[in-house]
């Protein structure tokens, strides 16, 4: 047995691995850390794409699934492995993501699920955590008292206790429920102002500062979480047919979401942002359903790479208790044209134009209700 772990940003979770390893019996732990790839080569084209799952999910385990698949791969393939083992339950919407991942790059390679195998007995954390145990595997954590959670570079999910009930309310105040920032409530009384620059989509600097994905996230997400942003309380609609209620944090994606999103709007012209509005919900759902690694998502993320050519300039926003409001945005490339938009009177607008064009775009609504008119006459 080979142990494998890929750190995309879990932090304190690393610790103890390879204690844990060697009690699993095995001969060799991997950890391999592959934060600035998945920040650049999986959440960035994410953000590019505007991709959001039932309007809320930032999709932060859904695109780091992927690239663990791919890291497990590459280590089966160095040691000759001939089945890649993980511990995704049979509810949820992770064994799907990896395994998919892994019949795209490793078609030849078994799958073993433990939780799907009648030969472990495992069908809930407590039997897995107890079958650790019996094992000499003591975990840090217990599950009346734990919530099942998620971490990586740009978020925590937290699930499970009583957010399985979505009747309570999240107890966003209880110390030690967040973990990336605070409570709206509990936010500065003053807003906090951030200037975030992009280069084709991409954001270069925060504040004049230039810095790479990783660390331009790991500032935003300080930003943001001192400032409440981010927090979503979801049920959302797992690919397996079942509802899950869940509480998600992502100070910094939030920002650079809310910040891409202004930009666009002086960027791309109309047609082509409905387009890319449209097609945003169907990335979301192939990175939610696991299907990174396929033709179309490749597709997607051409069209979307074409669109961010002009997507360069500075957004400011104003962070206040959980908000985040416009400030301000600039762009070498803006279709905002002042001269024309102004209620002011102007030289490159001939208002008595619009008399055609309404007579025109108006034409089926007109000719329909004359002849509606005409058979309402016979009637009578």
């Amino acid at each position: 047995v080979i142990c494998a772990c890929i750190d995309v940003g879990q932090e304190s979770e690393l610790e103890g691995l390879d204690e844990r390893a060697k009690y699993s019996g095995a001969e060799k732990l991997y950890i391999i850390d592959v934060v600035d790839e998945l920040c650049d080569e999986y959440i960035m084209p994410t953000v590019q794409a505007d991709a959001v799952y039932e309007n809320k999910y930032l999709l932060g385990t859904s695109f780091a699934r992927p690239i663990i698949a791919k890291k497990l791969v590459e280590v089966a393939r160095k040691e000759g492995a001939v089945a890649i083992c993980h511990g995704a339950t049979g509810k949820g919407n992770d064994q799907i993501r990896f395994e998919l991942s892994i019949k795209a790059l490793a078609p030849d390679i078994k799958i073993i699920a433990p939780w799907r195998d009648d030969k472990w007995k495992m069908d809930s954390r407590e039997s897995e955590i107890e079958y650790c145990k019996a094992h000499g595997i003591h975990l840090p954590f217990s599950t009346d008292q734990s919530y099942s959670r998620d971490r990586n570079l740009w978020h925590i999910s937290h699930e499970g206790l009583e957010l399985e009930d979505p009747a309570n309310e999240p107890q966003y105040e209880k110390p030690g429920f967040l973990e990336m920032g605070v409570s709206p409530i509990m936010a500065p009384d003053k807003p906090t102002y951030v200037t975030i620059h992009f280069e084709k989509g991409i954001p270069t600097a925060v504040d004049g500062v230039e810095m790479n994905g990783k660390e331009l996230v790991t500032k935003l997400n300080e930003l943001g979480g001192a400032n409440g942003i981010g927090l979503a309380d979801l049920v959302e609609n797992r690919l397996v047919g079942m509802k899950s209620r869940g509480v998600y944090e992502t100070p910094g994606g939030a920002i650079l979401y809310k910040a891409h999103e202004v930009l666009e709007t002086i960027t791309l012209d109309k047609e082509t942002a409905r387009v890319k509005q449209y097609l945003s919900i169907k990335f979301a759902d192939i990175v939610y359903n696991g299907q990174w690694f396929t033709p179309l998502r490749e597709a997607m993320s051409a069209f979307v790479t074409e669109t961010q050519k002009t997507v360069t300039g500075d957004v400011k926003l104003k962070l206040y208790k959980g908000n985040m409001i416009n400030a301000g945005v600039t762009s070498p490339y803006t279709l905002y044209d002042e001269e024309v938009a102004t209620f002011d009177e102007d030289n490159v607008y001939n208002q008595a134009d619009s008399a055609g064009f309404i007579n025109l775009f108006g034409l089926p609504i007109k000719v329909r209700a004359k002849l509606e008119q005409k058979r309402n006459a016979k009637k009578d």
